[in-house]
């Protein structure tokens, strides 16, 4: 049985709390123990580093000693999570061999928190790297109750989940492959459109709203005309601006879209059986009726 220290992180306990259940309800299916880190910090989203690089660093150094002094690896199902924690994770244990007094600096601040240092014994990894290097997609695919024939897939990386961390081990940087190999495993057809790896908008939309939601519109139109049923996204945030605003983005773009937005255990949980009540599809903006329709589950 695989088992992880898992963190949550912020969005998925608040604005997409489809996503919480629906990786409560993935991994319990595929016998996935997950070890909720319930004193765990906000990752900072990579607002921290624009204060202080040692504020980022001594927040996530926190978080990653968490899942060591469980003896497990951190798992998130967030992207930007993934990216700055992950991240973190690389340079403190870079900084480890080459810079030893920044090292010790941040566990001195965990030491005056009665925290436990951080050693870098463990890794940070993404549930689609969890599903694609520890699970295995040959075992994923004998789990399969319900192929999703039919249905059009369009991933959406993002931009964290692939270019923050210096090291990707699990999948190409600018050509990846892992979701549309998840995809293949669960009987839906991979949809290869321009803006699949590029940013949602999200980190603009505080300042430069509009440009934000034409960077959105722009995806999300180019995912329809590629033939596209729904946008499948491993992170929260690219979740938020895709679904949650597509209705501004349309006024924006001046234009209908309607296109649904799943998040990744969503799609794999609706594959192995699990209802789509459990799963908070009809929590989204955009309806989800259109792909239950199509898998003939309403």
């Amino acid at each position: 049985m695989l088992k992880y220290a898992y963190y949550p992180g912020c969005v998925a306990q608040g604005a997409c709390r489809e996503l919480y259940l629906s990786t409560a309800a993935l991994t319990e299916a595929l016998e996935i123990e997950l070890i909720e880190l319930k004193k765990a910090a906000c990752c900072g989203s990579g607002t921290y580093k624009e204060d202080s690089q040692l504020l980022e660093d001594t927040v996530n150094a926190r978080n990653i000693a968490l899942a060591e002094s469980l003896n497990l690896p951190l798992l998130t199902h967030c992207s930007t999570c993934q990216g700055v924690i992950g991240h973190v994770d690389e340079r403190l244990k870079e900084a480890k061999d080459n810079e030893p007094a920044y090292f010790e600096q941040v566990n001195s601040f965990l030491k005056k928190e009665h925290c436990s240092p951080y050693q870098g014994s463990t890794e940070v990894k993404h549930l689609l790297w969890a599903l694609v290097a520890d699970y295995g997609l040959d075992k994923l695919a004998e789990k399969v109750q319900r192929k999703l024939s039919g249905l059009n897939c369009a991933a959406f990386y993002g931009c964290y989940l692939l270019r923050t961390q210096d090291k990707l081990p699990y999948d190409n940087k600018f050509h990846p492959e892992s979701l549309e190999n998840v995809f293949r495993t669960v009987g839906a057809t991979p949809i290869y459109y321009q803006g699949r790896t590029q940013c949602c908008g999200w980190p603009l939309s505080s300042y430069a709203t509009e440009e934000s939601f034409k960077m959105a519109g722009n995806h999300i139109k180019e995912a329809i005309q590629a033939g596209a049923d729904c946008l499948v996204t491993p992170c929260p945030l690219c979740h938020l601006n895709l679904d949650s605003r597509q209705p501004e983005v349309e006024k924006v773009i001046d234009e209908k879209l309607g296109l649904p937005v799943l998040h990744l255990p969503q799609l794999v949980a609706l594959s192995l059986g699990i209802e789509p009540e459990k799963l908070g599809l009809n929590r989204h903006i955009v309806s989800t009726k259109s792909v239950l329709e199509k898998l003939e589950m309403n």
